[in-house]
């Protein structure tokens, strides 16, 4: 009998999918489920999009539904057909077709501007005189409220026409906008009349110079959601704060459809970077040589180093999809790769630094033919080839020692070594140039060893790799490795391009066994002990280019990895556990513990920090995100963890948004004031504005409230959850707390 199949590998899951679920069982929108890809071309995508990628017609594919791939093409000065075609190239290799939902935001420019005079004749919006400066000094700041601008309160009649002056190209570029007319004073900065056009004279690659003034992101982006009749509008994490911007506009412009806006953690990876800008630095300056050099974290890079898609599709699906901050450990992302390779690779011999070996005792002038499987035991494929044995071959160069050490079971004087697929040989002499380097090996073989047989009773612990020196081929090999040498580029505060790996790329000549000679660009294979290599498509007949793609251990990590305390050896029997009022108190934590934090401790003291909110932030958050890092410290003072604290101490962020705000300050993204003025995540503490959310919430969850005056004291956590989710995070949790309770006993608010 038969073993029963495999079951099927189980489909994802996450909060997003289980949303899209809950969505589609109650009919919203009327059970159709439609995403997007919203890209801008303006340079190759990466990694982290790969994770966006995957999720968004991810979702499409569970759910019966469709993806559409857009082109965000709003600002004509960054924007290239060649990104156009790369993004479409790499969307296609990651596995993923979008059929006939192939869309531009310049396909919407008209609509889209009907809709910008809509705003007008409503009131909503304005065209504003101020400068990108004078903007900003009116926005005010977290704390301080913003001032309207002098051209607020022109008339409909005059910012229609100072609007359809701007798209006739009248006014020179930065001289005016138009901006939403909202509220100056919002906790949000978002929400403090931002732009939504802008002038600039640049031919566009799409429209040519029929247009001069452009959409800003803010406006385009849920428009076009819109437009398109997306149910789900997927985005990282960084574009919470704009969510209420997003709903705005949709409310304000009176569209008929309404999309809903849903953010995820993106994904980092140390020893990378992943800023476009960054990476196109890398490229016009020549640290790399371009988009698709295989350093690069682009997917154009990762294809070109050897990487599959399959693997990069399992690598997203294992690091799964979540709302908090983490950054992923690169060498996760290899081990996935050489899963993935193992059973794809066939098994052939290469020597990266030939070292020539004579055998003195091998018949004069005979080549052997060997057979040689291309699949070890474990990987269920068949197939092999023929492999030439005489009497000169080449090994590889690290394979030989004069003067080894104890543990060094390969090549030495006096000691043998087995031959992969062919004889036992014994180093008789070593032959060296006038400057003492190693020129040549004498050795003897064994005749009776044949496929590595060992003689009775003699023990053979190494076994290297070779190639027949006159059948060999030769082949540039091009060693890459991860192309930063820290795991947090940049976060010294230097130049992030201070942290390139110098040991990027070595390229050697190697030699290589002949039945390569046929192979073809994209071809795989795995170089016996040395690593998975691809075929590059700089390769030429007579002239074959392998690119490692990654090596068969992770020396990183193992190089990185403390050598681990010997594990106390556990009591022959427990002792019974004491009781609570009996078990001696534990020792409270101090910032001696973690010494490398205590400067930045006592200078946060200094600072005017409260000793233990100082010890607590530290200790906890701070600590398990550098470990979590791999960093020794911070990249940040103990002035920014002050006023960090005194951000929460003010009611400007609750101990959520706290969080976020720390982990933005580890990517370098500022001090904690302007991380929230960017971000707009003041907490809000207007009784006004959270008793709007609880009303809203309470009114989607009648049930729940039902079951509360039923009795189930504990569906009041789950409404707290929900009113300060429905505010982004930002809603004061004690005023949503007390209005829930007056608001659920029925008393007034």
């Amino acid at each position: 009998m038969s073993a029963d199949p495999s079951p099927p590998p189980a489909k994802p899951t996450d909060f997003i999918r289980e949303k899209v679920a809950a969505d589609q069982q109650v009919n919203k929108y009327g059970g159709r489920v439609a995403t997007r890809f919203p890209p801008e071309p303006n340079g190759y995508l990466h990694i982290g999009h790969a994770k966006s990628i995957c999720l968004n017609f991810g979702i499409a594919q569970d759910f019966n539904g469709v993806c559409h791939l857009r082109m965000d093409d709003t600002n004509p000065t960054t924007e290239d057909p060649e990104y156009v075609a790369a993004i479409q190239r790499d969307v296609r290799w990651l596995g993923f077709d979008w059929g006939e939902n192939m869309f531009y935001a310049s396909d919407y420019y008209e609509k889209l501007y009907e809709l910008a005079e809509k705003l007008i004749t409503l009131g909503r919006a304005y065209v504003c005189d101020l400068s990108e400066d004078q903007m900003a000094e009116y926005r005010g700041t977290v704390g301080q409220p913003g001032k309207e601008s002098p051209y607020r309160n022109r008339t409909v009649e005059e910012n229609l026409d100072r609007f359809r002056r701007m798209r006739k190209g009248e006014f020179p570029e930065g001289s005016c906008t138009l901006r939403g007319k909202i509220d100056m004073t919002s906790p949000n900065m978002k929400m403090r009349d931002p732009p939504l056009y802008r002038i600039k004279h640049a031919h566009h690659y799409r429209t040519g110079d029929a247009w001069c003034i452009y959409p800003l992101y803010d406006f385009a982006h849920c428009l076009s959601d819109s437009i398109e009749r997306i149910t789900h509008s997927i985005c990282t994490l960084e574009f919470e704060s704009a969510r209420e911007l997003y709903d705005w506009v949709v409310q304000a412009t009176e569209v008929p459809w309404v999309p809903k806006q849903t953010e995820f953690a993106r994904l980092n990876l140390n020893y990378t970077v992943m800023s476009k800008r960054k990476l196109l630095q890398l490229v016009n300056e020549g640290h790399v040589h371009g988009w698709d050099d295989p350093r690069m974290p682009t997917l154009a890079g990762m294809r070109r180093r050897g990487y599959t898609p399959e693997a990069i599709r399992d690598f997203c699906q294992r690091v799964g999809v979540a709302r908090n901050l983490s950054t992923v450990d690169v060498a996760l992302l290899e081990h996935t790769v050489r899963e993935d390779l193992n059973t794809r690779s066939p098994r052939v011999l290469a020597v990266l630094r030939p070292l020539k070996v004579t055998i003195e005792n091998w018949p004069a002038g005979e080549v052997e033919e060997l057979d040689g499987p291309y699949w070890p035991h474990d990987v269920p494929k068949e197939g092999s080839r023929k492999i030439p044995f005489s009497g000169q071959l080449y090994i590889d160069r690290d394979d030989f020692m004069e003067n080894p050490p104890k543990d060094f079971y390969r090549l030495a004087p006096g000691r043998s070594v087995r031959l992969r697929h062919g004889y036992i040989v014994t180093c008789t002499q070593v032959l060296k140039d006038a400057a003492g380097e190693v020129t040549e090996l004498v050795c003897t073989y064994d005749p009776a060893t044949r496929g590595g047989m060992a003689p009775k009773g003699k023990k053979i612990d190494g076994t290297i790799q070779w190639v027949s020196a006159a059948h060999a081929v030769d082949a540039e090999v091009r060693l890459y490795d991860r192309l930063f040498a820290v795991e947090v580029p940049g976060a010294s505060g230097a130049d992030f391009k201070t942290d390139l790996n110098p040991q990027s790329l070595t390229t050697v000549t190697a030699k290589v066994e002949p039945s390569l000679a046929t192979a073809a660009v994209g071809d795989r294979f795995q170089f016996e002990r040395l690593g998975f290599f691809y075929v590059d498509l700089d390769s030429k007949a007579g002239a074959l280019v392998f690119n490692r793609t990654v090596s068969l251990k992770d020396s990183w990590a193992k190089a990185a990895k403390p050598a681990a305390a010997p594990a106390p050896k556990p009591a022959r029997k427990p002792a019974a556990a004491a009781a609570p009022a009996q078990q001696a108190p534990q020792a409270a934590v101090t910032i001696d513990a973690v010494p490398e934090l205590k400067p930045i401790y006592e200078a946060a003291v200094k600072a005017g920090a409260k000793e233990k909110a100082a010890l607590s932030l530290l200790t906890n958050d701070v600590l398990g995100e550098i470990r979590a890092r791999g960093l020794e410290v911070p990249p940040f003072d103990g002035a920014a963890v002050a006023e960090l604290l005194a951000l929460i101490d003010d009611g400007t962020l609750s101990t959520k948004l706290a969080k976020d705000v720390l982990g933005a300050m580890f990517e370098g993204e500022g001090t904690p004031r302007a991380i929230v003025e960017k971000r707009g995540l003041r907490q809000i503490g207007d009784r006004g504005q959270v008793e709007s959310a609880v009303d809203m919430v309470l009114a989607a969850n009648a049930d729940a409230v039902a079951r509360y005056r039923a009795g189930n004291a504990n569906v009041l956590g789950a409404l707290v959850g929900l009113t300060i989710k429905a505010t982004g995070g930002r809603a004061n949790p004690k005023l949503v707390t007390d209005i829930l309770k007056s608001k659920l006993a029925g008393g007034a608010s």
